[in-house]
């Protein structure tokens, strides 16, 4: 079996509407590129803030300008149209996490994943670490206490039990090139979220989202998940895709390295109970063109 769990149907400009990217036929043409790629386990998780009913968590003036959709439209949407796996991509915020729990209890997903988008400053505020606006590059934080402070807080999304997966849990090296990169042996800062990603046994996402990134390294990079993978965390595959056609991306690429390091079996997700399955083999040639011509018009 292959799946990809992390994937966004609605497109993330301001000027799309729900209305359309929410439908049965683009779920189909989803569920086709998909399918002509081996991925029979579908999910579809919308960011958060996409919805008003997260600024109930948190009301940071990118949530306020983003939150424009119905969170239970959609999930009756996804449960009611589509064969997909319903779940949520939801920003960890420090210090919400009472209000994000009961969001989550009103909600029967599929799974809940986890993501760590701004991180707190030394000096007070946030900064984004994958965006130029509301960005922590410019807040003239440097590269060591970014990168601290984006996995100390990834370690308290681990503990925090609100979520089923870690997505792409060194995001923080995005735009790491240069001077924005640590200098050294980067263990320094995995270690600290490490116990708690292990100790809590959440599932941490292989994605190759990151590939398509500046940083064209999938994440995490081999290092952090062979730590996460010798301390037992349990594996989810993705391609964090904002289009049909970036479904299953480079997939070859991450099931190489998860066999190298003996991983054998994937997360499996229905109404937040995990399983594991073994791991299938991807589409060959013929399916990643099938695949692309599906997803056109997206």
């Amino acid at each position: 079996m292959l799946t990809d769990y992390h994937v966004h149907l609605r497109a993330d400009d301001l000027d799309a509407r729900a209305a359309d990217n929410f439908t049965s036929a683009n779920a189909r043409r989803y569920r086709e590129a998909a399918s002509a790629r081996g991925i029979s386990e579908l999910g579809v998780s919308e960011h958060v803030y996409r919805f008003r009913e997260a600024l109930a968590i948190w009301e940071h003036p990118f949530w306020v300008q983003n939150a424009i959709d119905d969170l239970i439209a959609y999930c009756a949407f996804v449960r009611e149209q589509t064969d997909l796996k319903l779940g949520l991509e939801v920003d960890y915020i420090p210090g919400r996490e009472a209000q994000t729990r009961q969001l989550l209890e009103r909600l029967e997903l599929d799974y809940v994943i986890g993501s760590v988008h701004f991180v707190p400053l030394a000096g007070g505020g946030v900064g984004a670490v994958d965006m130029a606006e509301h960005g922590v590059w410019s807040s003239g934080a440097g590269p060591e206490e970014v990168w601290s402070a984006y996995f100390t807080t990834l370690g308290q999304a681990a503990a925090s039990g609100l979520f089923d997966i870690l997505a792409h849990v060194d995001l923080v090296k995005v735009f790491s090139a240069g001077e924005r990169r640590p200098q050294g042996d980067l263990r320094r800062f995995y270690e600290l979220a490490l116990p708690a990603i292990i100790g809590s046994g959440v599932a941490v996402e292989l994605s190759t989202a990151g590939l398509r990134k500046p940083c064209a390294e999938l994440y995490p990079s081999r290092e952090l998940l062979e730590l996460l993978v010798a301390g037992g965390a349990p594996i989810a595959l993705s391609s964090d895709a904002h289009r049909a056609q970036d479904l299953g991306y480079r997939y070859e690429r991450a099931l190489a390295l998860l066999s190298e390091l003996g991983v054998q079996e994937l997360c499996v997700f229905e109404r937040r109970r995990r399983s594991l399955a073994p791991i299938g083999a991807p589409g060959g040639a013929a399916a990643e063109d099938a695949a692309i011509a599906a997803g056109e018009g997206t």
